[in-house]
């Protein structure tokens, strides 16, 4: 009877060692924190091995020649597979379904970072209205006072003049509020509310690619705008006397979840060895040629040539 070269037991080899294959790119991906080229070359030599190995074998069982030598490689394949099967299983292949275990304690660190980060803007526009509002005080304060004392006036940058008191008070304002609030403050407002709510959504939705980068990139981007805003802050009016913007960032280290190799667990153990079961199915149902002269036999002296068609 014909037998297919290429039969659905294959398939399922193929897919099962791509399947194992992600896993475990997702599980270096873990571990290296994002280091995507490492992750995928490892990925790729584990899945062609295993599956190179399962399909090598089933190869050799099906052979009609040389059924010795056939048969002690084919048995070598076996066992090189169920070794590697068992180093993969304890490593790296379970380290993805390690850190998911933990996903509920690493959501919760990373949105109270998230959290932090994106309420920074709304204290720094707080402070900045507040500082605005108490400059204008002042201004005003000036003024009323310009006759009793006119080193404060002075102080503030009023000049007696033609141009009224209430104009130059709307010029100071007008002059704080573009330090405070400058042109570009908007737009980089929205470009990282864009990137805290995309954050938000990798950690809630447990996206094991993205959220990578977010363990990577949330403290040093928080630090970074943390940076630009004191930067803006630190501009005085005339006269002026204040300080600088400042908000506390304090952020859990969740990287250590990610770095550390934990033990397999229920679910990895038996995903693993579904997938070699899979991979290992096309050997299974691939018979023997007919002319294969039995395991009683085959090493029975003379009993099976080597050259033998």
């Amino acid at each position: 009877m014909y037998q297919s070269k290429f039969s659905l037991a294959d398939v399922l080899t193929v897919l099962a060692a791509l399947a194992f294959g992600y896993v475990c790119f997702l599980s270096a991906n873990f571990f290296t924190l994002g280091d995507t080229q490492q992750s995928v070359i490892m990925s790729i030599i584990i899945a062609v091995l295993l599956g190179g190995l399962a399909f090598g074998a089933k190869l050799l069982k099906r052979t009609s020649r040389r059924f010795k030598t056939c048969f002690v490689c084919e048995m070598i394949m076996l066992v090189l597979f169920a070794g590697f099967a068992c180093l993969f299983a304890i490593s790296p292949f379970p380290h993805y379904f390690s850190v998911s275990g933990k996903k509920i304690g690493i959501q919760a660190k990373l949105e109270v970072s998230i959290n932090q980060a994106k309420n920074m803007f709304a204290e720094y526009e707080k402070y900045a209205r507040t500082r605005e509002e108490l400059y204008k005080n002042r201004l005003q304060s000036a003024v009323a006072a310009k006759q009793v004392n006119p080193s404060n006036y002075a102080m503030y940058g009023f000049e007696n003049n033609t141009v009224a008191d209430k104009t130059q008070i709307e010029n100071k304002m007008f002059s704080i509020h573009a330090d405070l609030f400058p042109s570009n403050f908007t737009e980089m407002k929205r470009v990282d509310s864009i990137w805290l709510v995309k954050s938000w959504n990798t950690v809630k939705k447990w996206k094991p690619i993205g959220i990578v980068g977010v363990v990577n990139d949330v403290e040093q981007n928080s630090k970074e705008w943390l940076k630009q805003l004191i930067k803006l802050s630190a501009v005085r009016a005339k006269g002026e006397q204040t300080k600088d913007f400042s908000y506390a960032l304090s952020f859990d280290d969740v990287k250590q979840y990610f770095t550390t190799l934990g033990n397999p667990t229920h679910i990895s153990i038996g995903l693993a060895m579904l997938s070699y079961a899979l991979m290992l199915l096309s050997w299974f149902v691939t018979k023997r040629h007919s002319k294969f002269p039995g395991f009683g036999t085959l090493f029975s002296t003379g009993a099976v040539s080597d050259n033998e068609l």
